[in-house]
């Protein structure tokens, strides 16, 4: 037995083991998200990590995008200098999603705090590919958890998907999946609707919170949304009247989580379309863990939840009755551990990830012509 208990550490992150213990039914509990760590996200991540710790969360819930792909992300670039071993196109991209394992994931792991992950557009840019990111990120994809749950709802489902769901102490947290334009494809449509129709008819299930990579079409960040794509705004309003049934007509409780633009947003869906169009669900953006930071669309109000030039994770509290209130945690260059400072060097870390690392491209509130599939959305 014991032998077979350190395989298993050997095989699964130790994260994987800490988040299947459940916690007190009626006593408030906490998770963090955020989403794009590519460019700086070896430098932010750890910090997250620690963060997470500090306030008790359970798990960290990723909401895509990892790597840039379509270039190098700089922190990759930097650590190779350090070390005296420029990257190359090939090495890069032969080592860019086991980096995101090692230095994004791991700090989780060694603090004991559960990870699920979410996998974004940049995981699907040439030559990576959705099936490539599956296999690396596996160890997370397949922790006890999620098969657990897969297997639950069908016992013969023995896939690893890129999207699922967990629910836990009542609350259904849905992954899903809109990393490429032609999703949400027929089969996670018809997965999704099978779900929802459970959770339903389940007086247990209390609250939905469903997180993806790009937000739902008609957000008050609409040009960098699944507005963007045919299928995507077809299919991203079909979720969101799916969504809006939970809440008006089962009467449950239900939160939309987002990254993809690289800012902090709430309130992301009161816009006059869904205030026209069945009503307003409660929403956030939050892609703040690395990524180049967007320039605010003209569609954000100034306040503590609608910042740019930021890094950090929304804070989800959980109460008894389901309900989750979220606040926005910023990292600063102060939060980042020592040991990563002299990894990457204080001046990269403070000049370049802090100073440095933004667009100054306005970003668009309001949806643009739709584009066509085989045009890239960075």
């Amino acid at each position: 037995m014991k032998i077979r208990f350190a395989l298993a550490l050997l095989i699964f992150p130790v994260a994987a083991i800490a988040q299947t213990q459940p916690a007190t039914p009626d006593a408030p509990w906490r998770f963090v998200v955020a989403g794009d760590s590519r460019n700086c996200g070896d430098v932010i991540m750890p910090a997250i990590a620690e963060g997470a710790k500090t306030n008790g969360a359970r798990f960290y819930w990723h909401l895509g995008d990892w790597r840039a792909i379509y270039n190098f992300d700089e922190d990759m670039a930097q650590a190779a200098v350090m070390a005296g071993t420029p990257l190359q196109v090939q090495s890069y991209l032969r080592g860019a999603f086991k980096d995101a394992l090692d230095n994004q994931l791991k700090p989780f792991d060694d603090r004991a705090v559960g990870v699920y992950v979410g996998i974004g557009n940049h995981e699907t840019v040439w030559p990576m590919s959705r099936a490539a990111w599956v296999k690396a990120f596996t160890p997370y994809l397949d922790i006890a958890a999620i098969r657990d749950q897969r297997l639950k709802d069908d016992p013969s489902d023995t896939t690893v998907h890129t999207y699922y769901h967990v629910v836990t102490n009542g609350i259904d947290f849905i992954t899903l999946d809109n990393g490429s334009c032609d999703m949400f494809d027929d089969a996670q449509m018809t997965w999704l609707k099978k779900l929802l129709d459970r959770d339903a008819a389940d007086a247990s299930i209390r609250t939905i919170v469903a997180g993806m990579h790009a937000a739902l079409p008609d957000s008050r960040s609409c040009g960098h949304s699944m507005g963007n794509y045919p299928i995507q705004q077809k299919t991203g309003r079909e979720v969101y009247a799916m969504l809006l049934a939970m809440r008006d007509k089962n009467k449950k409780q239900v939160y939309v989580l987002s990254s993809h633009s690289h800012f902090v947003m709430d309130n992301v869906y009161d816009t006059d379309y869904w205030r026209t169009h069945g009503g307003v669900l409660p929403g956030w953006i939050v892609g703040t863990s690395g990524a180049v930071r967007y320039r605010l669309p003209e569609t954000a109000t100034p306040g503590p939840m609608n910042r740019t030039d930021v890094y950090g994770y929304l804070l989800g509290t959980v109460t008894a009755n389901g309900a989750v209130s979220f606040e926005f945690r910023e990292i600063t260059p102060k939060d980042i551990p020592a040991d990563v400072v002299k990894k990457y060097s204080k001046n990269f870390v403070e000049n370049f990830c802090f100073a440095a690392n933004r667009s100054m491209t306005p970003q668009e509130g309001y949806c643009p012509p739709m584009s066509q599939c085989s045009i890239s959305n960075p």
